[in-house]
């Protein structure tokens, strides 16, 4: 009997046991779909799709391609610049290069073809000092100039230089000003001769000059620019170029050198802006090299005047004779 009721105790104890026990249930998840209206939100595309889409742009893998990268002129800062209007004149027309105070820079032609190069020289304002020197060769240096302007923005550098011979040229600007006066330069090569270039310039009467000579010719403020054109018959030929506006007062000032006034004359185009404008010439040569100077006028405001000391007349630039603008 006591057997039966261990065994029953036993039993209830188990049974009690196994219902203590209980294995948890998963939680059932309710998940909502979203409504028409939210899909439509969340899955429509942005414009730039939308225009792929249009435009047939290729799928990939079900996706839609990346639109094409912008090339390197599709930038705003690479698009190129308009070109300049006829009243911006020149300047603009000439693509410069930046020149640090002592620095140097150079350009080569290796073209035989190029028959003269054209030298243009501006500043933001600041004074310009630099030397031009043609190189032809080691240790060739046929043409040197040493230039000099008050201001280099009112009254730019241009000149052109001969480069006659079949072989390699090359034009060096070096910028003698300290750092803080930097140039704007610039090089462009030409196939036409000087010899062309100067044709209607120096046919009347060229004044020829004696070693140490000057040679002063005055302009009225008619005159917007002055033709300066320097020869030899042959030797070489040392002179200085000056633009005066005053008593001793240099606005511009350029020292030449050339080793053959022949094959390398001297020619350049100086503005005179303003009124007492004085090109002054001087031979600082010996009285063994003379030169021939010619100045004229090379842009004149229409219907200027003109006295031509040497014939005694008067001129109307407005009508015919030199250009005018």
């Amino acid at each position: 009997m006591i057997m039966y009721y261990s065994k029953l105790l036993l039993a209830l104890c188990l049974m009690q046991q196994s219902a203590a026990f209980v294995v948890p249930t998963p939680k059932s998840t309710t998940t909502t779909e979203p409504s028409s209206t939210e899909l439509d939100m969340s899955m429509r595309p942005s414009a730039g799709v939308r225009s792929l889409r249009r435009n047939g742009a290729p799928m990939r893998g079900g996706q839609i391609a990346r639109a094409p990268m912008r090339g390197p002129g599709s930038s705003a800062l690479a698009r190129p610049r308009p070109r300049p209007g006829p009243g911006r004149g020149y300047r603009d027309m000439l693509t410069t290069e930046n020149i640090q105070g002592g620095a140097l820079k150079t350009w080569s032609f290796p073209d035989p073809n190029v028959d003269s190069v054209q030298v243009f020289m501006k500043t933001e304002g600041t004074p310009l000092t630099a030397n031009v020197e043609l190189w032809h060769g080691p240790d060739s240096t046929p043409h040197k100039m040493a230039v000099y302007l008050e201001d280099g923005d009112f009254r730019p550098f241009s000149a052109v230089i001969a480069t006659p011979r079949f072989n390699a040229n090359s034009v060096s600007i070096r910028n003698t000003q300290t750092l803080e006066y930097p140039i704007e330069a610039a090089v462009e090569p030409d196939y036409e001769s000087l010899e062309d270039i100067v044709r209607g310039i120096g046919e009347e009467i060229p004044k020829v000059m004696q070693g140490g000579a000057i040679h002063t010719v005055p302009f009225p403020p008619s005159v917007a620019s002055v033709a300066v054109l320097l020869r030899t018959d042959g030797r070489p030929l040392n002179a200085r170029v000056e633009l005066l506006q005053g008593p001793n007062n240099n606005k511009q000032v350029v020292e030449v050198y050339t080793e053959d006034g022949i094959e390398h004359p001297f020619f350049c185009v100086i503005e005179t802006p303003g009124i007492g404008n004085v090109i002054r010439i001087v031979n600082t040569g010996t009285v063994e090299f003379p030169i021939t100077a010619t100045v004229e006028p090379y842009t004149v405001e229409r219907g200027g005047m003109y006295r031509d000391s040497r014939r005694g007349a008067y001129r109307d630039y407005g009508r015919g004779g030199y250009g005018y603008r």
